[in-house]
């Protein structure tokens, strides 16, 4: 019997508003220009400003920033604190390797912080294709570093980290750097939400094709092209690039987050069976419907779904 329920892929489990935040994101990016037409930078811009299909970006007046020192310069942290800290979540935004910031999810980094007691950085990482591979990868993996060894400057022993799209991507270099390149286990749980780990392009993300729901397969492989120039399909399956063909034994318990209509949903359902395989803990949680990036909108499973990373972070890091 299949560990998966068949009921969860049926159209029938699709939440009437889940369809209707569907039909709204496929109608408002209709006519929307691609980034690699008009610049990154310029659809950077627009993001900061809040326009496009993603809610503007509230700031919270809770946020600071810290630099530390980087292997090309200082890396900006954003830093959202809760009333009494017991360690770090360190989270890594998503976006492509080449969008988003991390002051763009003040509002999510206050929901870690809040509901499970922990400091939330945010790493303002270097972006394709200005700075592509391994520039990303080494910022993400000089801050982990940074943190772990700062850990009780910020009020506790334990360490999270996690990320959505391609920051679950590079959260998960980021464990398997600290563990193959400094002898370094010192996270205590993962939260990697809808993230991409074949950058040669799973199966899901090969047919999904071009409907313009959020994420579709030529953003994938445009996406890709920047942080991997002048590479083929299997040569971006090396493990140091695509973590789904890494060795992934002794890792920290994980909490994988999809949903049926993200052209990602393999790479979920592989990473989640290999990273249980290799003998880890790990959590599956599949949302009927939803897309790429559906935390980013007001809907039911937004909010059971950021209860469910909260619930995990609790139930794993304990205390």
């Amino acid at each position: 019997m299949s560990y998966l329920d068949p009921a969860l892929f049926s159209d029938d489990a699709i939440p009437p508003e889940t369809r209707t935040l569907n039909e709204g994101i496929i109608a408002a990016t209709a006519n929307m220009a691609d980034w690699w037409a008009v610049g990154a930078q310029k659809v950077r811009d627009a993001r900061e400003r809040g326009e496009g299909v993603f809610p503007a970006p509230a700031k919270s007046d809770r946020a600071r920033w810290i630099e530390i020192d980087g292997p090309s310069g200082k890396i900006k942290l954003r830093v959202i604190a809760p009333e009494k800290s017991r360690g770090v979540y360190l989270h890594i935004h998503g976006g492509g390797h080449v969008l988003g910031a991390a002051d763009q999810q003040d509002r999510l980094l206050e929901h870690f912080a809040d509901t499970a007691r922990l400091t939330a950085i945010s790493v303002e990482y270097r972006l394709a294709p200005e700075h592509p591979f391994p520039a990303g990868p080494d910022d993400c993996e000089a801050a982990a570093l940074w943190v772990s060894d700062h850990l009780r400057d910020f009020g506790g022993d334990r360490l999270a980290i996690g990320g959505e799209s391609a920051g679950a991507h590079l959260a998960a270099l980021t464990i398997l750097r600290l563990r193959d390149k400094h002898g370094r286990a010192p996270f205590h749980a993962a939260n990697l939400v809808f993230g991409v780990f074949d950058l040669g392009l799973t199966p899901s993300a090969r047919a999904f094709g071009n409907e313009r729901l959020v994420l579709r397969t030529l953003d994938i492989l445009k996406f890709g092209e920047a942080f991997l120039p002048g590479l083929d399909a299997e040569q971006k399956r090396a493990p140091h690039l695509s973590p789904l063909y890494a060795d992934l034994r002794g890792l920290c318990p994980a909490l994988f987050t999809i949903g049926t209509r993200d052209a990602l949903l393999d790479d979920s359902l592989f990473m989640h069976t290999r990273w249980v395989a290799a003998g880890n803990a790990a959590e599956l949680a599949i949302y009927p419907g939803a897309c790429h990036g559906f935390i980013a909108f007001p809907c039911p499973q937004t909010f059971q779904s950021l209860q469910q990373q909260a619930a995990f972070l609790n139930a794993t890091l304990g205390g």
